[in-house]
């Protein structure tokens, strides 16, 4: 049991921060209804909706299918490499930086060790990271922070698009060039096809009928995003349905992270209610979102200083670009990069070193392209 415990707690580090900080706030600002008013249900439902899809999704095999795919048409390392690394960047605009990599990252493990390739898989992951990182920072469902500024912010869907199209396109470009630079990148390769979790036979006619449901339920999720519906009602559809068409997969929807939504959202909202603070942070964070955004990010990542700072500022454009560009940097500025560095070192351990170096090279160039892009 008290391993258990230490296993939790070493993963879900951000989570215990964070409702340290929530408890240790209510002992200055003591509880009270007010508490309820501090947090976005909104958003805290849209993202319930969105994880219990996407885990649907994933556990049907559709991504590993259009992964699949798209390899077939590979016949170079550069075509290889490419598709790889773009899966991660245009898939996370959808199903998140998380998903992505969580799918795409032993994916490419798999299909660079079946084609003799181990020599680009840190090159390969490195930038599998990066493009899901930058790639989900187009869309409000991209990642946690774009979902909750895009609701506090009350852009519309076109707004928010056209806000971090920019920053998308230059990053795209980024990764192009880098591509540019792997090694070998004209040798030809030989692929045989590439099965996951399951053989295409077994996942037969069940599947592909729960594919379309899922995908029938996310089509409901965006229009919740576009503010056509509403979310209490595509909650209930979304939980009722999965439970009935498979209940495991509510199991696999990442509640952690919900509550370490609320932990913050109570913690900034005391925080609020601290004149000293407030004022202080507010005099900090006005007319500076994009810098304190990146260097808060560096230190606790960009979802909790997304749900910090934005209770200090109006300018919530500058912020969301602050916190997406400060995704980059180092490996805990965006969480969804410690996936990759776990999935690699679970399997190989001696290469993490070299990978954290790589890792840690690629994003400072990355993220300091981006802030000279912003600032002029």
């Amino acid at each position: 049991m008290k391993e258990k415990i230490v296993e939790f707690l070493k993963k879900e580090v951000v989570l215990v921060v964070a409702t340290v900080l929530a408890v240790v706030s209510a002992f200055v600002i003591p509880p009270s209804m007010a508490y309820m008013e501090y947090i976005d249900w909104h958003v805290l439902e849209l993202l319930l909706c969105l994880m219990t899809v996407m885990a649907g999704l994933q556990k049907c095999g559709l991504f590993d299918w259009l992964g699949e795919a798209l390899l077939k048409k590979t016949s170079k390392v550069w075509q290889l490499c490419l598709v790889l690394v773009m899966l991660c960047f245009f898939l996370s605009m959808i199903i998140t930086n998380d998903v992505a990599l969580i799918t795409f990252v032993p994916f490419a493990i798999v299909t660079l060790e079946k084609c003799k390739k181990e020599r680009l898989l840190i090159p390969v992951v490195v930038l599998q990271t990066v493009a899901a990182n930058l790639g989900s920072m187009l869309t409000p469902i991209g990642n946690p922070q774009n979902l909750y500024l895009y609701n506090l912010s009350e852009m519309s869907l076109i707004e928010f698009i056209l806000c971090m199209l920019p920053n998308t396109a230059v990053s795209f470009g980024l990764i192009l060039i880098a591509l540019f630079f792997v090694k070998g990148k004209g040798e030809e390769i030989s692929l045989s096809t590439i099965i996951y979790n399951q053989t295409t036979k077994e996942r037969g006619l069940i599947d592909k009928r729960q594919t379309v449901v899922y995908l029938i339920l996310f089509v409901l999720s965006l229009l919740v995003v576009a503010k056509i519906i509403p979310v209490e009602l595509v909650l209930g559809i979304v939980l009722i349905v999965v439970f009935f068409l498979d209940k495991s997969v509510l199991k696999k929807v990442d509640y952690c992270l919900l509550l370490t939504f609320i932990s913050f959202f109570i913690f900034t909202g005391n925080l609020g209610n601290i004149p000293v603070i407030r004022d202080t942070l507010q005099a900090l964070v006005n007319g500076r979102e994009l810098v304190v955004g990146i260097i808060a990010s560096q230190g606790i990542s960009n979802v909790p200083a997304a749900l910090l700072l934005s209770g200090f500022t109006s300018d919530y454009r500058a912020l969301l670009a602050g916190v997406n560009i400060g995704g980059l940097g180092t490996l805990i500025a965006s969480m969804a990069s410690l996936i990759s560095y776990k999935i690699l070192a679970n399997k190989y351990n001696e290469k993490k070193g070299k990978y954290f170096q790589w890792f840690t090279i690629v994003n400072v160039i990355f993220l300091i392209i981006l802030f000279v892009f912003n600032i002029f």
